[in-house]
C-alpha cells in the first residue's frame, strides 16, 4: 500500500475503489476498537502485502 494511501485509510469516506464501497469500513472498525481500549496496527510493503493487527485489552 502506498504511503499516501496508508495515511488516509482510517479517514471516513476514503476509498481507492472507483465504483463500490463507502469508505467507512476501516473508519468504523478503528472507532469500535478504540472504544474498547484497543488499537489497530498496520504494516504494509507496496507490492508485497498489508497486515492489520487488532489489539484489545484482556477481559477481567
Amino acid at each position: 500500500m502506498a504511503a499516501e494511501v496508508l495515511e488516509k485509510i482510517f479517514d471516513p469516506f476514503f476509498t481507492t475503489k472507483r465504483s463500490t464501497g463507502t469508505g467507512l469500513g476501516l473508519s468504523i472498525t478503528q472507532k469500535l476498537v478504540a472504544r474498547q481500549g484497543g488499537a489497530i496496527q498496520v504494516e504494509s510493503t507496496p507490492g508485497a502485502g498489508t497486515t492489520f493487527t487488532v489489539f484489545l485489552p484482556q477481559a477481567d
